[in-house]
């Protein structure tokens, strides 16, 4: 299932954009929606990987047995979605470069695991070195 959210991020990086992906499945690893983060692209603070992952899956009558795959660390907006919907799983591809609020979805149900991949790592981390401002704009710390 990570491999769908890394195909995501690096299409966001050929893009222009920032290397985040996410994709939302069932329980039994059925693909319902995958998605990146598109802030650049679209010019929208609110298109973050989860976000579009969840938006391409389409309504569902329930969440609980989803899993939401994300490469990074889901952010506070995206932890709230994951609690809001009440998203039963999250995978984390890398919360080494940043820690959102994955503890606290799951301390509301969510069950979590990370993997902390090494190449979604060095990858995530080459891009908050080379575009800083850019990252630090998209996790509202400008």
């Amino acid at each position: 299932m990570l491999s769908v959210a890394k195909a995501e991020a690096a299409r966001s990086a050929a893009e222009g954009g920032i290397p985040i992906g996410a994709a939302l499945f069932t329980r039994d690893g059925v693909l319902l929606g995958s998605g990146h983060n598109r802030r650049v692209q679209d010019d929208d603070a609110s298109m973050h990987g989860e976000t579009s992952a969840f938006r391409n899956a389409g309504r569902q009558r329930s969440y609980r047995d989803t899993v939401m795959v994300t490469t990074l660390s889901p952010c506070w907006y995206c932890s709230g979605l994951i609690r809001q919907f009440g998203i039963g799983r999250v995978v984390v591809g890398d919360d080494v470069n940043f820690l959102g609020g994955q503890h606290w979805a799951q301390e509301h149900g969510a069950e979590l695991t990370v993997v902390n991949d090494a190449g979604l790592i060095q990858m995530m981390g080459a891009f908050i070195a080379e575009s800083s401002e850019l990252w630090n704009e998209d996790i509202g710390a400008v």
